[in-house]
């Protein structure tokens, strides 16, 4: 996992299917997903907050909790969102990387989201790793974690 694709507001874009697919080009197995190479990557500082949040649309802050309204109602709203359907926290992502470091936070990442079958890491939006898993994606492209 790389620090650029740790997004302002503590999305690890290393686990977006969007990411994943666009890195596995799998567009040309049938799939029909928009890629996204990460906010950071594409010039965004954040996709989700940029819009409405000034700090970000301005890159003015690397990180969310850099803002004094640290976490704001926006970013509460996301992280109920993926707190219940995802299983990750981008609040508290971004508190762990305040209070300890980044490269702890990489390491914590790359162990928690590792495919115990082939090592590669595991999305986010479904809980399928991409490499072992696909076809479960194939026979069911809305998949959602543990639907089977």
């Amino acid at each position: 996992m790389e620090e650029k694709l740790i997004a302002p507001c503590g999305m690890n874009c290393s686990l977006c299917i969007s990411y994943q697919f666009m890195k596995n080009d799998f567009n040309k197995r049938g799939f029909h997903r928009s890629y996204c190479p990460g906010c950071i990557p594409r010039g965004k500082n954040c996709t989700y907050m940029g819009h409405k949040c000034k700090l970000m649309a301005k890159g003015t802050v690397r990180f969310c909790f850099k803002c004094v309204d640290f976490p704001c109602r926006m970013l509460k709203s996301l992280d109920k969102r993926y707190s219940s359907k995802y299983h990750m926290s981008m609040i508290k992502n971004l508190e762990f990387i305040r209070d300890n470091s980044m490269d702890m936070f990489l390491e914590k990442e790359e162990a928690k989201w590792r495919c115990p079958q082939c090592g590669r890491i595991i999305c986010c939006h479904n809980g399928l790793c991409l490499n072992c898993n696909i076809e479960v994606l194939l026979r069911n492209k809305k998949y959602l974690w543990n639907e089977e």
